[in-house]
């Protein structure tokens, strides 16, 4: 049978599910139950997922934790993370409680700006290019009128636009480099729309201005669209106590914990072999919250890595320093983030987990996200300066390899019972079971 279709997109849904199961599975009977034991039996609410994205056949579930006594600012939150890695939100929440008792988490927003591009090619004399520009600025923002004007009453809107000529790069290239104020919205789509008739305005201006030759008219937009890349959108986190204040493991002193913590973010800062799986951490935390509250991880990752690396090479996100006593914990993220438009008002989870932090602003949720993103941090770091990484890891990993043995309920807990004591390695759990079932 040809594993090739045309027209799969105008299938129903059912039809879609019958040509993939007869095509691709060798137990087809077995493959169509398990896509339909996903579906949910509310049929509107199924409906709603289904109209999420294109070619659905079924949902796919990631557990939806919480991470209690957060304090951000003095206030009080516990929050939502969907995420399928172990040992995530048992580690937030851990350096929540740690945290707690020492004056909390605070946070401030830096900036909000976010920028869009609109990329052409212009192969004329450069000086006649900056004249049009200076001239049709002023159009260029008239014409955006009807995009912008619901932002603007908000307060939000187009905050600046300029000319860059980067044909020293790619040869005609230029852009108009264009920065946005989105308010709660993440903006993508309102950033787009005016970036679509900026680069109209462009063109049509172009064919009616007298300075230009006839080539000269003939602008070439590439494209229009946001950047993700959002530097002057910023969120700084940050955690601070005495140094004695930090004794919880009594096999390293505070001071000696301290000092050993600084440096393990020290060498994150220089070496990008570390850099990237203390990175990791970081977004373990950041992504959780982001995907909890329906906003777009793939965007979040790409603008804080290329942040990390904009120094010219991979680093630290996070910085630590033991000041005149005093221990100091940050970082410094952009964000761009939004708590309306998109899946905000959509997905009911979404819903509920915006609820459950308190209908924050955009403002408050990079505050929110970023916390999470350093008390990961503050965890992982923890627990590779004292006890290692593992012990922690595996024992939250035991179920998960229980679960892949298809451990009854009293086998599982006979099994934890006995690797409270016992050091979890997935021979370890596999021996076990292997004993016990003998």
């Amino acid at each position: 049978m040809s594993k090739t279709i045309k027209g799969f997109s105008k299938l129903s849904k059912s039809e879609k599910i019958d040509w993939i199961v007869s095509t691709y599975f060798t137990d087809s009977k077995s493959a169509k139950a398990l896509i339909k034991q996903y579906w949910n039996t509310d049929q509107k609410l199924q409906q709603l997922h289904d109209e999420f994205i294109e070619n659905t056949i079924t949902n796919y579930y990631l557990p939806l934790g919480v991470a209690p006594n957060f304090l951000i600012n003095d206030q009080v939150y516990a929050i939502p993370m969907a995420i399928e890695e172990s040992s995530v939100v048992a580690a937030a929440s851990k350096a929540a409680k740690f945290w707690f008792d020492r004056g909390g988490f605070k946070a401030e927003v830096i900036s909000t700006q976010k920028i869009g591009q609109v990329h052409f090619i212009y192969h004329g004399n450069p000086e006649t290019l900056k004249t049009f520009f200076k001239t049709i600025k002023p159009k260029l923002i008239d014409d955006a009128k009807p995009i912008t004007k619901n932002m603007e009453q908000r307060g939000g809107g187009i905050t600046s636009v300029e000319l860059r000529d980067k044909t020293d790069d790619i040869k005609g290239y230029y852009q108009l480099h264009a920065t946005f104020e989105t308010l709660d919205a993440m903006g993508a789509n309102f950033i787009n729309s005016c970036l679509e008739q900026f680069a109209k305005t462009l063109e049509n201006e172009a064919q009616q201005f007298e300075l230009f030759s006839a080539e000269e008219k003939d602008i070439e937009i590439i494209m229009s669209i946001l950047s993700n890349y959002v530097p002057n959108c910023l969120v700084r986190a940050e955690v601070s106590c005495a140094v004695e204040q930090l004794t919880e493991n009594q096999n390293i002193s505070a001071q000696e914990f301290a000092e050993k913590f600084v440096q393990a973010v020290n060498i994150a800062e220089i070496e990008p072999y570390r850099a990237v799986t203390h990175n990791k951490g970081i977004m373990n935390g950041i992504d959780a919250v982001v995907l909890a509250t329906g906003n777009d991880f793939r965007a979040v990752e790409a603008g804080i890595h290329a942040y990390a690396s904009r120094k010219g090479s991979y680093s630290s996100l996070t910085h630590a320093k033991i000041e005149d006593g005093i221990f100091t914990f940050w970082m410094e993220i952009p964000l761009a983030l939004g708590t309306v438009g998109g899946l905000t008002k959509l997905h009911p989870l979404v819903k509920l987990s915006l609820e459950l932090l308190g209908e924050p602003s955009a403002k408050e949720l990079m505050q929110i996200v970023a916390v999470a993103g350093l008390a990961q941090n503050f965890a992982a770091l923890r627990s590779l300066t004292t006890t290692g990484i593992q012990e922690g890891h595996m024992k939250m990993h035991l179920m998960n390899i229980l679960n892949q043995f298809e451990a009854s309920s009293e086998e599982k807990t006979k099994l934890i019972a006995h690797f409270k004591t016992n050091t979890v390695t997935h021979n370890a759990v596999v021996e076990a079971i292997e004993n016990l079932r003998r």
